[in-house]
């Protein structure tokens, strides 16, 4: 007989990373609602073209794209900020703005499995839509941090704005932009100064240079005036005078132009500082406009994405457990005991009852097993007089108990 693996670069969930996975999903909900963000949900596959359309043709060497029965080009989603794009200028775009959407899916990419990157991968996220204050942008950076300070996830966070590196290479034909960026993105300074001698712009290097290796606090804005006169850094300086009012930890660092080629303005990402290697980023995002793209009007938005699964590597949080109890029973029992498990079953707590029809010695054995804390014993004699037994398995004692008390003891 053939043993059938999974598919390389994904993997199975067994139950207690499933409940440590689904403590850190509540408290990323819990905070992003808190902030009035609403849950939306959208197709596991997409029409190819809502990828491509922003990224290129070379993104489909990238991700898992087909053709259906009916030779239609589809995809699955590789991301999710294009498919809520998408679902605003379908569905949303008279609602009153701004609108404030989370999510939390899996996508998929064709790239190589390695650690702490995976061909299916989970994301949460948030969009806010309608707004190009920076109040908006200081929202959305707040949130990213208090979602990754709620999940007690130690990190650094840096915030760039691509606007400056677009002012100064405004003279620059898009698809040259695009590869300066690429190796600003890559931190191959090498490649980038031989790129831009080889096309004769040598009188941008010292400039570009100067520009990504500023890093620090509202002080570098002042240096980056130096570099782009030119450019109004009211937004910028606005943001960061409030990231300090609200007492948010952050590094200003113009060497973040981010991967994507639709962010317009501030750009920001998130690193663990230990226990993921070289694959540390947790967090990136930035304002963008992409509406306009898919047949709707020009719309400003700013939003961001969590790894969901290199926090949860890194996450030292502990998964909720309730208290589980076993109800055992002796021979003949056996739905007496599934009638009382039904009742207990109210109290919050976790019960378990055996379908292997074991005797109780080893019905209770197993409840050692998978450290239940109490076993209810449906017993025949006990029973007949309206009573079962309930034992503590960590202290050894046990009590005779009234049936229609039962729930009072949890």
């Amino acid at each position: 007989m053939i043993q059938i693996e999974r598919p390389r670069g994904t993997r199975d969930f067994l139950p207690d990373e499933m409940e440590k996975r689904r403590a850190i999903e509540r408290i990323m909900r819990r905070t992003a609602e808190s902030y009035g963000y609403r849950e939306v949900t959208t197709p596991t596959f997409e029409h190819l073209n809502l990828f491509t359309i922003k990224s290129g043709e070379n993104i489909v060497q990238e991700i898992y794209a087909f053709k259906d029965k009916s030779g239609r080009d589809l995809a699955l989603r590789p991301e999710l900020t294009a498919p809520v794009m998408r679902l605003f200028v379908n569905e949303c775009a008279v609602m009153p703005r701004p609108l404030r959407f989370y999510y939390f899916a899996n996508c998929f990419r064709y790239e190589n499995p390695q650690k702490g990157r995976y061909r299916e991968f989970w994301q949460f996220g948030v969009e806010l839509i309608g707004s190009d204050s920076y109040l908006a942008d200081l929202e959305v950076i707040v949130l990213a941090y208090n979602i990754m300070k709620n999940l007690n996830l130690d990190f650094t966070l840096n915030i760039g704005h691509v606007g400056l590196l677009r002012k100064l290479l405004e003279d620059v034909d898009e698809a040259r932009y695009r590869k300066i960026t690429r190796m600003i993105d890559k931190n191959d300074i090498e490649g980038l100064e031989e790129y831009l001698s080889s096309e004769g712009f040598e009188g941008y290097i010292d400039r570009i240079k100067d520009l990504i290796g500023l890093k620090g606090g509202m002080e570098v804005i002042e240096h980056s005036r130096e570099i782009i006169p030119e450019f109004d850094f009211s937004h910028l300086r606005n943001l960061c005078e409030g990231l300090e009012k609200l007492e948010i930890e952050y590094n200003l660092d113009f060497s973040i132009v981010r991967g994507l080629d639709y962010y317009t303005g501030v750009v920001f990402e998130a690193f663990a500082k230990r226990g993921l290697g070289a694959q540390n980023q947790i967090c990136g995002g930035g304002s963008y406009r992409l509406t306009h793209l898919f047949g709707g009007a020009d719309v400003p938005s700013t939003g961001f994405a969590l790894g969901f699964d290199r926090i949860a590597e890194i996450c030292e949080m502990k998964a909720d457990s309730a208290e589980s109890i076993l109800v055992a029973y002796t021979p003949g029992m056996e739905l007496e005991a599934l009638k009382i498990s039904e009742r207990l079953r109210g109290s919050g707590k976790i019960v378990l009852s055996d379908v292997m029809e074991r005797n109780l010695k080893k019905q209770l054995s197993f409840a050692n097993t998978i450290g239940a804390k109490y076993a209810v014993i449906v017993a025949e004699n006990e029973f007949k007089e309206g009573k079962v037994i309930l034992r503590d398995l960590e202290k050894g004692e046990q009590v005779l108990v009234d049936i229609s008390e039962i729930r009072k003891y949890f």
